[in-house]
């Protein structure tokens, strides 16, 4: 147990020394592209989900609060589906770890993985902390970057969304 909290706070202190140099997302700006293996191996980029609103999730299997936002997240989800794509980007999992996750949790949206040699979309959207959910318009704009488990996000949703 020491060993895995060790390293997870190597990781997290890695991703914010990393993040303290990245570029940060501005509301209004277009959402920086990118290109991630799904669940099933397919790629997705983010592009291919123009016309509805997308909010990318930034999370991990690691991140309890992360985890305990999963069933507010499907009912939204369940709500909105015909208007809105979730896409969860995994952050510092293994690729089992990550499978073992999305489907222990019942999370039916969309999942992408980033790996720690590729793109890591976590520097260009300047994640600095877990979850973060960014929100992002059917024109490919930057609408808001929600930092936390925040009750907050879910009254945004509703209100673009209504």
């Amino acid at each position: 147990m020491k060993k895995v909290m060790m390293m997870m706070a190597a990781m997290m202190f890695a991703l914010t020394m990393s993040a303290q140099s990245a570029p940060k997302v501005e509301e209004g700006q277009d959402a920086p592209e990118f290109t991630l293996p799904q669940l099933d191996g397919s790629t997705m980029k983010l592009s291919d989900l123009r016309g509805k609103y997308v909010v990318l999730d930034f999370w991990g299997s690691w991140c309890a609060n992360c985890i305990k936002g999963f069933p507010e997240m499907a009912t939204y989800y369940e709500k909105f589906k015909e208007k809105m794509e979730i896409v969860g980007v995994d952050c510092n999992d293994t690729e089992a770890r990550w499978k073992a996750a999305v489907e222990k949790h019942n999370c039916p949206w969309k999942h992408v993985r980033q790996s720690r040699e590729g793109d890591q979309v976590t520097v260009m959207y300047g994640v600095k902390a877990f979850p973060t959910k960014v929100i992002i318009s059917p024109e490919g704009k930057v609408v808001k970057v929600v930092v936390g488990e925040d009750p907050a996000f879910y009254t945004i949703l509703d209100e673009l969304l209504k």
